[in-house]
């Protein structure tokens, strides 16, 4: 049985009034991610009442976890002295990231409650931009002056590092200019009399609290860092940003492009009614109803070709259907090489010239496909006409597919957003188009 399944087994005992001394034992060692799934199966009233179990610590640490939904319903059913105490616990990043899914009025009561200093780094944390590397990083960073040796700086980790701290060291100045890092490692093995200067690495690469967080990944993952440091436009260090949330950050960008990719939001799975849903998504599937009738009208003007050979009219989906996969898988491949910065604007036409490449081979294999099959079903020229189109639609596709999101990037939209609904659309007015059009032109050969 997984952990999850253990303890949302453990909890409801519990909330049933019949568990034993077991489920009070799996609550206690679970991992806060573990407690925070099983916890989001559980009705608000029974929430509370394990969540209340909890030792402070594990409760900060479930907060961290929880989804927008739970954790809204979670908080609000708690009393804000009770809340205040937990954030007072926590890292003021995820402090702030709890804060901020609040009401403002109770927000700001939370707040006030809290511990003065902790309270402020959360409301400097609120004030950067919300997808900023200020909102993710830890303001909570070890420095030593560049004046002191290794010894001091070990005795100094000694005191003040906690589990939530960088995993390097940071060397300042007199003004907390960042001069240097030095690895734990290397500090380990170091002659303790040896001044921090020495051991240091000088050129340090850095972030600022406005840079925007999927740049923080890439950074992050271009030169391997296990963290970043994050400097004012001063160069002061101001904070850090580990390699776990960064993590976090992958998977929360990839699901988010996925997701806005079919026009729609991965947010709204979590604390969206079905009307709230299907009101967020009509704008797009609206949008693309217009597009379709375009299609609709190519049909409707190439009726006569349809009434004379309509083994045609079988080939539009089979069409249609392979050029938007293809189209799709080509969207889906800009769109991430944009967020990764493999794909870049100022060289757009590598990536178009790799993709129709591509789509040359896609479309040649399934034009030859198709055409065996028409060339048996009917006749070689009904063939010729069905693997031309699909030749033709499957590159269009795959071109509309590579330019639309570095288009929407281009102009400002969010590409992930606006590319795969309009290139499924259009193609589907492409390939008809080409497909009806060349029948026409052949129809004496067809009939």
């Amino acid at each position: 049985m997984e952990a999850r399944e253990r303890v949302l087994e453990a909890a409801e005992s519990i909330v049933k009034g019949v568990e034993d001394a077991r489920d009070r034992a799996v609550i206690e060692d679970a991992h806060p991610a573990d407690l925070a799934q099983a916890l989001h199966h559980l009705p608000v009233s029974s929430l509370v009442g394990i969540f209340r179990l909890l030792r402070p610590e594990q409760a900060s640490g479930v907060l961290s976890e929880l989804d927008d939904a739970t954790l809204i319903q979670l908080v609000q059913a708690l009393e804000d002295v009770e809340v205040s105490d937990i954030l007072n616990r926590m890292p003021a990043e995820h402090a702030a990231d709890i804060v901020e899914e609040l009401p403002a009025e109770q927000a700001e009561k939370i707040l006030d409650l809290m511990e003065e200093e902790k309270s402020e780094d959360v409301q400097e944390l609120l004030e950067y931009p919300e997808q900023s590397a200020g909102r993710l990083m830890s303001p909570d960073v070890v420095a030593v002056h560049e004046s002191a040796t290794v010894e001091d700086a070990i005795q100094h980790i000694r005191k003040s590092v906690t589990e939530e701290k960088a995993f390097e060291l940071y060397v300042v100045d007199d003004h907390r200019h960042l001069v240097g890092v030095v690895p734990l490692r290397r500090l380990l093995v170091a002659d303790p009399r040896t001044r921090i200067l020495v051991v240091r690495t000088e050129d340090v690469v850095s972030v600022t609290p406005e840079t925007d967080r999927e740049d923080v990944a890439r950074v992050v993952a271009k030169y391997d860092l296990v963290s970043v440091p994050v400097v004012d436009a001063q160069h002061r260090l101001v904070g850090a940003i580990t390699v776990d949330d960064v993590v976090d950050i992958l998977g929360e960008e990839a699901s988010e492009d996925i997701f806005r990719i079919a026009g729609s939001d991965a947010a709204e799975l979590e604390r969206s009614s079905p009307r709230q849903m299907a009101m967020m998504r009509l704008p797009w599937i609206l949008t693309t109803l217009l597009i379709e009738m375009v299609a609709a009208l190519v049909i409707y003007y190439y009726d006569r070709t349809l009434a004379q050979v309509i083994l045609l009219a079988a080939f539009i989906p089979v069409i249609q259907a392979t050029a938007g996969n293809t189209g799709l898988q080509s969207v889906t491949m800009v769109v991430r090489g944009l967020a990764t910065g493999h794909v870049r604007l100022d060289r757009w036409w590598e990536a178009l010239r790799r993709q129709v490449q591509t789509t040359t081979i896609i479309g040649a294999v399934c034009a030859v496909v198709v055409g065996t099959i028409g060339v048996l079903w009917h006749s070689p020229v009904f063939g010729l006409v069905v693997a031309v189109s699909m030749f033709a639609s499957v590159n269009l596709s795959g071109a509309a597919g590579t330019a639309i999101p570095m288009i929407s990037k281009r102009l400002g939209f969010d590409p992930a957003l606006t590319a795969g609904p309009f290139q499924a659309a259009l193609q589907d007015v492409l390939g008809v188009t080409i497909f009806l059009s060349l029948a026409t032109a052949l129809l004496r050969w067809l009939a």
